[in-house]
């Protein structure tokens, strides 16, 4: 019996009795040498394990801890947001690793157009990273923006297949920004008296009350989906009313005046789906608005500059303080990153100075009746504050028109999936998704936040979550198609 016993369990035997040893082996180190290494050890295989064989949890772990995660200094010139970006890394790796291997991830995938704008985007930052002024700092902010891009848009795409999971890593995101929202309101209460100190009540989850207000408003449109959809039981529609009022509260005491700009383009638009405008008109919505405010740019900026109303914790004088580019700080300073950024692309119109490098070089391009209060020289305060200028000043005009085709393909993509899929439950998270990603794409305009983790996560999520949506749901009047072999969330077939 103890015979047959031991052969039935040898597995389980044999990992007691190789903990067994570590933990003695630990113990005396720790004892004797007052170290505790070798006590890391089976947790670092036990991680690991977890890592290869559960990739989808891996990604839930990820998006929880995003929210909290902090900046760390590895070296001196390196400086990583701890614990998500070294997980990303390994992770990264890893995806590559089963990748080659197996060698049958799905290739619609690759095939869509959305990952061919991304794999795009990513060799022309590779060719004008060799072209680049700084050429180490390009070759580490390309480096991230990989280890942003596969785990969350091509690892995420299969898994996304079932959409149970998107739902579940849109909460695992939600759960740790509801908790940081609990602390920054908090805080907000105790130091309401100077506006200032309100814009860091955040840190050093996020940087500033932009970065904050940015993923507050990208996650209220998908939030109100859950909140309403009828696949959402009673008790199920608890957590996304917490979340909810929660997020309507940070928003609020975000005073981000881009973050309610951009829900209140992300309703407009809304408006314009539900009433069927078709995808040509909306561009040549959006074309009209930049041709006018181009043409008409001298009259407006002298309005602008008659506005006086500096920002405020009054709701409706903060709303006025958006066009104020006299007196405003950060709207002048904007403004002068701005001018900075396009100074330089002037010298460099093709390949741009070199991804990730604006903020190292912008400091000589500014002049003296541009500077505002917070103008700095250190080059310690962000980068250009524009996703569209940015990438035309670091990788030339090719850069800006891949990142702006990106977007409205992105775009275009959720339109099309809430207008063609057979399941109106798949619709509406479609256009729900689309609204969300909208709220960045305006946000956009102002701040740029795809080279953190925090927006990162959630962005290229988000428009995985739509592309899986658009590769596996059924159309209207489409086809059926044949039954193919199941596959499991990494795009591997069952049995494999």
């Amino acid at each position: 019996m103890n015979l047959q016993f031991i052969k039935k369990h040898k597995g389980l035997l044999a990992s007691l009795g190789v903990s067994l040893i570590f933990l003695l082996a630990a113990a005396w180190q720790l004892y004797f040498e007052e170290e505790y290494t070798l006590a890391l050890i089976p947790l670092g295989l036990l991680f690991l394990w977890f890592l290869i064989q559960r990739f989808d949890t891996m990604l839930l772990c990820m998006a929880l801890c995003t929210p909290f995660s902090i900046n760390m200094d590895v070296t001196h010139e390196l400086t990583l947001t701890v614990p998500t970006e070294p997980l990303m890394i390994l992770f990264t790796a890893l995806f590559f690793f089963r990748v080659l291997v197996a060698r049958n991830y799905d290739r619609n995938i690759i095939k869509h157009p959305v990952s061919v704008l991304i794999i795009v985007s990513i060799a022309w930052m590779l060719i004008t990273s060799l072209f680049s002024q700084i050429p180490l700092a390009s070759l580490k902010h390309t480096a991230a923006r990989i280890w942003f891009v596969v785990p969350f848009y091509f690892a995420c795409v299969p898994f996304f297949k079932d959409r149970r999971m998107i739902r579940k890593f849109i909460y695992c995101y939600a759960v740790g920004l509801a908790v940081v929202v609990v602390i920054a309101t908090l805080k907000t209460i105790g130091n309401y008296s100077d506006l200032q100190t309100v814009h860091r009540v955040m840190q050093p989850f996020y940087n500033d009350h932009t970065a904050y207000g940015c993923v507050l408003s990208l996650f209220l449109p998908i939030v109100l989906y859950f909140l309403f959809s009828s696949e959402s039981r009673r008790f199920r529609r608890i957590l996304p009313t917490l979340f909810f009022l929660l997020f309507c509260i940070g928003i609020v005491f975000s005073y981000c005046r881009a973050a309610w700009l951009s829900l209140v383009g992300a309703l407009g638009m809304y408006i314009l789906i539900r009433s069927g405008m078709k995808m040509k008109w909306m561009l040549v919505l959006i074309g009209v608005g930049v041709v006018a405010f181009f043409s008409y740019q001298g009259d407006l900026l002298y309005r602008m500059g008659k506005n006086k109303q500096d920002s405020s914790f009054t709701i409706s004088e903060q709303i006025q303080s958006i066009s104020n580019i006299s007196t405003d700080a950060s709207n002048l300073e904007r403004l002068n990153r701005w001018a900075s950024a396009i100074r330089m692309w002037d010298e460099h119109k093709l390949l741009g100075c070199g991804p990730g490098t604006y903020q190292f070089l912008y400091a000589s391009y500014q002049r003296s009746w541009q500077l505002s209060t917070i103008s700095t020289n250190a080059g310690n305060l962000g980068n250009a504050h524009s996703e569209y200028i940015g990438p035309l000043t670091e990788q030339g005009i090719p850069g800006a028109i891949i990142v702006i085709t990106l977007f409205l393909t992105i775009f275009a993509t959720g339109v099309r999936v809430y207008r063609t899929a057979e399941d109106p439950h798949v619709a509406r998270l479609a256009l729900a998704l689309t609204l969300s990603l909208l709220t960045y794409f305006i946000h956009g305009i102002f701040n740029n936040f795809l080279d953190t983790d925090k927006l990162s996560v959630p962005f290229w999520a988000f428009s995985a979550a739509i592309i899986a949506l658009d590769i596996y749901s059924e159309k209207k009047d489409a086809e059926p198609t044949p039954e193919t072999t199941p596959s499991k969330p990494d795009g591997t077939p069952s049995g494999s």
